[in-house]
């Protein structure tokens, strides 16, 4: 379903039911996010995209090379479909002998994510925490840094619509260690038995 259709079914009140009718869809494959949850991709349709996100301790996380602060080249619309989210923003400053992290740019493809430093170096304080629970949506404009957190332990899972990926003058960024240099990051798939967890574990809830 389109970017637009699953907008109208968030505002019917039927995103749970089409959540769970996704998640038999042929073919599903999980892969682990560096911001810490499992995307489970739906749709992607040019500057358009509609994810499952799953955060879970019963899946290994991937591990991330810069933070979990970060900001979109594009705008986020996620409903939370079960579990607590805190959307955290981040008031980033740029800092001289006094910054604490580098930007650096993430340059997604096929074959996973391409980090690379930028000469900005920042210090960062936590600014808006925003709470969300089940059946709430909220939206972040794109440039805005921040970052996704669930409470310890806890189980939460959301529909993820992004919109205008890559507009321009617009870039996907994340803070990172002041020393750190390009590298590559290869995303990493979930195996079948993996990618069957994670869709009853969501289905569990919706159930």
């Amino acid at each position: 379903m389109s970017y637009h259709g699953v907008r109208e079914l968030l505002r019917a009140g039927e995103a749970r039911s089409w959540a769970l009718a996704e998640l038999s869809r042929p073919g599903l494959t999980g892969v682990r996010h560096p911001l810490g949850f499992v995307c489970l991709p739906l749709e992607r349709d040019g500057g358009e995209g509609v994810c499952l996100h799953l955060w879970s301790d019963s899946l290994t996380p991937a591990e991330s090379t810069t933070s979990q602060i970060h900001c979109h080249s594009w705008d986020l619309v996620s409903h939370v479909l079960y579990g607590q989210v805190r959307n955290v923003h981040a008031v980033v400053t740029d800092a001289g002998a006094d910054a604490t992290h580098r930007v650096f740019e993430v340059v997604s493809g096929a074959d996973g994510d391409r980090i690379s430093p930028t000469r900005r170096t920042v210090r960062h304080a936590t600014g808006l925490v925003e709470v969300f629970g089940p059946g709430d949506t909220y939206t972040l404009a794109a440039d805005r840094f921040h970052s996704s957190v669930v409470p310890e332990g806890g189980e939460a899972a959301t529909i993820a619509l992004g919109r205008g990926r890559g507009r321009a003058g617009s870039r996907d960024l994340s803070l990172g260690p002041l020393g750190g240099g390009l590298h590559h990051v290869s995303r990493q798939p979930l195996d079948a038995g993996e990618t069957a967890l994670a869709v009853r574990l969501i289905a569990a809830h919706l159930t």
